[in-house]
Parts: C-alpha cells; sequence; structure tokens
C-alpha cells in the first residue's frame, strides 16, 4: 500500500473516510453503534468518584445516595428537588400567571414565551395593507373570487384596450374591497 498511496494519506481522518462506506453496509446507521450515551453515563459516574483510592466505593455510595435522593423526590412530597422543580423553559402559558392573553378569546394563542426584553410591534398601515393581499393572493380558498374579480374586471372595461400589467394592478389595488363587500353580501 506505501508503494501506492504516499504517506500522509494513511493519517487517521482520510484513513476513516476510507473505510466509511463499507462501516454503514456492515452495522447500519449509526445511531445503533454511537457510543455518545455510555460516555456520558461514565463521565457521571466518574463525577463520583471523591475518594481515588478506592473509586469503586465511591461511585457505588454516590450512587445509592443518588438513588435515594431520586425516590424521594420523586414520591415524597414538601421538598424541592431536581425531579420536581418546574422547567427552565415552561412552554404552557395557560400555568403561567404573567399571560396577559385568553387563550379562548384568540384566534391564535401564542406558544411559549419570548426570551429577552418583551416587544410589541405594530404595523404601519402599508404594511398591514400588504400583508392583507400577500395573505388573499396566496390562500387557495380565496382563488375562485380572485379569478370572478377578473372577470368582473375585464367586464367593466370591455371598451378599453388595457395591457397585462395595467390590469394587475388594478386588481392588485381594487381587489381586497370588492372581496369585503363581496363577502359582506
Amino acid at each position: 500500500m506505501e508503494m501506492i498511496f504516499p504517506p500522509g494519506f494513511f493519517t487517521v481522518m482520510v484513513h476513516l473516510v476510507v473505510h466509511l462506506a463499507s462501516e454503514c453496509k456492515i452495522a447500519g446507521p449509526v445511531a445503533y453503534r454511537w457510543m455518545y450515551f455510555i460516555e456520558r453515563y461514565l463521565g457521571e459516574l466518574k463525577s463520583f468518584v471523591r475518594n481515588k483510592a478506592r473509586p469503586e466505593g465511591s461511585i457505588a455510595e454516590s450512587f445509592l445516595a443518588d438513588e435515594c435522593m431520586t425516590y424521594c423526590s420523586r414520591y415524597l412530597q414538601g421538598f424541592s428537588t431536581k425531579h420536581n422543580q418546574p422547567s427552565r423553559n415552561d412552554d404552557n402559558p395557560e400555568d403561567s400567571e404573567s399571560s396577559i392573553f385568553s387563550q379562548k378569546s384568540m384566534l391564535f394563542p401564542p406558544v411559549g414565551k419570548p426570551l429577552g426584553r418583551p416587544m410589541v410591534y405594530t404595523l404601519t398601515d402599508k404594511e398591514a395593507t400588504q400583508a392583507h393581499r400577500y395573505v388573499l393572493f396566496n390562500c387557495d380558498a380565496v382563488k375562485p373570487y380572485l379569478e370572478e374579480h377578473g372577470a368582473y374586471l375585464r367586464r367593466k372595461n370591455r371598451k378599453k384596450c388595457i395591457d397585462r400589467r395595467t390590469f394587475e394592478k388594478m386588481q392588485h389595488e381594487q381587489f381586497p374591497k370588492w372581496f369585503k363587500d363581496h363577502v359582506m353580501q
């Protein structure tokens, strides 16, 4: 092999790439052979070591203490532990007392809490009109009404010769009001 490939080829990272395809064929997806969970648990056990002369005893004693505290925190009431504390990121707005919104009165109730300084953002009239038009022109349920409005504009301007661009501009400007009137009827 050394005659075909230069010595720099046999570094670990380059050499691993050579075997990746065959490893995938042999062992399957990475999740089935990934060692991250085991390594993380071994790191946790390693943190239990207090006496370096007797690491096994320290691990056993700390593990037993952790199991006892887990039992106490799950089955005994009255004190705060890591198992019965509220989540740092409690995304249930129903439980939070600071929620100013009532879920029943809103079309789209808020999900989660914003991070950072609370900010209220209002749209300008032009932005609100643009957003409204965008929703109307891109909603599948409104497409038949858009075609009906186009036919209405063609009938109304039958005698005038209107190019496509002018027609689209007219429809863009007049459709929201026509649609509102049409729905109200």
